[in-house]
């Protein structure tokens, strides 16, 4: 019988064929300011392409089958091998071709710490997972480059715009990634409690070859054609390059145990694996591998407030695109006034953190680490990764429910994206590390906190509300060791928004700097979005986000 209960209507198409950088103003002014015109073309180039059906539909493929690990080979040798999906290579390939894995060091235009910032967090509002081993590899280039014999080897392959995803030994590679192995079960964040030993083969020390043996409780990515590893020696815990491969082409004994089994960045491989006596290069000084290691975690960190704004942008947008093509109560969801209030506090958020996360990559680039830049870089880099993690994952579940019941499947758009924030709040040290990271930071770097709190008190001094808590921020520093490392989260979080209230304010239109400062500094903020003031330009905000 051929019967038919209703006709389908009011049901919103996925979006898809747009251009991720071309309607993104924040993002292209923010590159404009930071002299990067000549990538101007080929961020929307990489825009456009990240925006195709196809690639959106690579992007669920790649999550969806999901890495399967293969132990031995059919003839019983052990092979660890972890295989992918089609659509994992082609993320893959994507981010190597825009040069997603070494720019700021590869590219000698201007502007290329600003490209690489806009290109990877577009990436990220796509297809998260695949940036976990390309964020690792561009962190390890400026550990490596003070090991000039070992760098000399790997640059080409680190430098190189090419995919190469075969398993095989390093020299017979076109481009290599490198990955971390930090973390063991017994202390987590804590590696001073490690216990993975490494035995010298030879004379040891710095550029020494050593024989591995321990383990690792997370294990990032396994597939990578080296990883930098923590391991302990008589002196210490030091760092170490180990390859997948020994110098003589045989296997390296690096045994994987099982992959995890993680609530989301599925397409993304993470692991428990084994050293049986496996070989390794000492990278930097002997005992010093926590410090070797943090510097390589400084500019993840970096990567980690890329991938959280681009997680807040494409939840705004998908929110905003649903609200405009769905109707409720005789008119779209986007035109009823509540959800006005709701779309523009989320834009107020998107735009906040982009500013932000361009400002951070402004003092990395720095060539002249003044104090103030110096303070972006490695006290505001840990505070905006706690900030912005976190912010991504309220802002993506407030997202979801604009969907309603259609956004909690997980076929829609939001399932990942809701799925995939938590990750980078925990990754690279969960909120109370990064807290304490601030605190160390700013007791390690007079000079430059004192010189932030200038720059704060200077832009805050016309605004009544901004001068306030910029004095509450001043007086929370004074307070003493322990009542300092309670209020860890609250220094962190008041800079980071009073950071973000002066760049707003000298970057964004009025509507937007207004009413971030109205909201995010009222005493009845809870943090719960569409609660901005009635008498703000709704409509103006969240038509600057999103004018498609």
């Amino acid at each position: 019988m051929d019967w038919t209960t209703h006709e389908v209507t009011n049901v919103v198409t996925e979006l898809q064929n747009y251009n991720v950088y071309a309607t993104d103003a924040a993002l292209q002014e923010a590159v404009q300011r930071a002299g990067a015109g000549q990538h101007h073309d080929e961020l929307m180039r990489y825009g456009s392409l990240l925006g195709r059906e196809e690639t959106l539909r690579m992007a669920r493929d790649a999550n969806y089958f999901k890495p399967e690990l293969r132990t031995f080979d059919r003839q019983g040798r052990r092979i660890d091998r972890v295989e992918f999906h089609p659509a994992w290579h082609g993320m893959m390939k994507m981010a190597r071709e825009q040069n997603l894995v070494s720019q700021p060091f590869s590219d000698s235009r201007p502007g290329a710490w600003a490209a690489y910032a806009a290109g990877f967090s577009m990436h990220g509002q796509i297809e998260a997972g695949s940036q976990c081993p390309n964020s690792m590899t561009f962190a390890c280039i400026p550990v490596l480059q003070k090991e000039p014999v070992l760098f000399d080897q790997l640059a080409p392959k680190l430098y190189s715009r090419s995919y190469d995803p075969r398993d095989i030994p390093l020299a017979e590679k076109d481009s290599i990634l490198i990955g971390m192995g930090m973390t063991e079960k017994q202390g987590g964040s804590d590696v001073r409690t490690n216990t993975t030993r490494a035995i010298p083969l030879g004379a040891g020390g710095r550029g020494g070859e050593y024989e591995i043996v321990g383990h690792k409780w997370f294990f990032s990515a396994p597939m990578c054609d080296a990883h930098l590893v923590l391991a302990r020696t008589t002196n210490g815990v030091s760092c170490f390059f180990v390859p997948r491969f020994r110098p003589d082409g045989r296997k390296n004994a690096v045994h994987i145990q099982r992959l995890k089994d993680k609530v989301g960045n599925r397409s993304n491989a993470s692991s428990e694996v084994e050293f049986l006596g496996a070989w390794g290069q000492m990278v930097g000084e002997e005992g010093r591998g926590i410090p070797t290691i943090i510097e390589m975690a400084a500019h993840t960190r970096l990567n980690c407030v890329m991938g959280s704004t681009g997680t807040i942008r494409q939840a705004l947008v998908q929110a905003i695109h649903y609200a405009r093509h769905r109707e409720a109560f005789g008119k779209p969801l986007a035109a009823q006034p509540l959800m006005t209030n709701v779309l523009a506090d989320m834009a107020l958020e998107s735009e906040a953190a982009t500013h932000l996360m361009m400002r951070l990559t402004e003092a990395f680039a720095a060539v002249d680490a003044t104090p103030l830049q110096q303070a972006y870089k490695r006290i505001v880099t840990p505070a905006a990764k706690f900030w912005i993690a976190k912010r991504s994952i309220e802002l993506s579940a407030e997202a979801m429910e604009v969907f309603g019941g259609n956004g909690y499947i997980d076929d829609s758009p939001m399932g990942r994206l809701y799925r995939e924030a938590p990750v980078i709040s925990i990754w690279e040290g969960s909120g109370n590390v990064m807290a304490l990271d601030v605190i160390r930071a700013i007791g390690r770097e007079p000079a430059a906190m004192s010189a932030l709190l200038d720059e704060l008190g200077s832009s805050c001094r016309q605004d009544p509300t901004l001068r306030q808590h910029a004095e509450t921020l001043t007086a929370l520093l004074r307070a003493d060791a322990l009542t300092l490392e309670r209020s860890a989260r609250r220094v962190a979080q008041t800079l980071i928004l009073l950071v973000q209230a002066k760049l707003l304010l000298e970057h964004a239109p009025g509507a937007v700097s207004d009413g971030f400062v109205a909201s995010r500094f009222d005493a009845q903020w809870g943090r719960v979005f569409g609660t901005l003031a009635p008498d703000l330009s709704h409509a103006a905000i969240v038509d600057r986000a999103w004018p498609v």
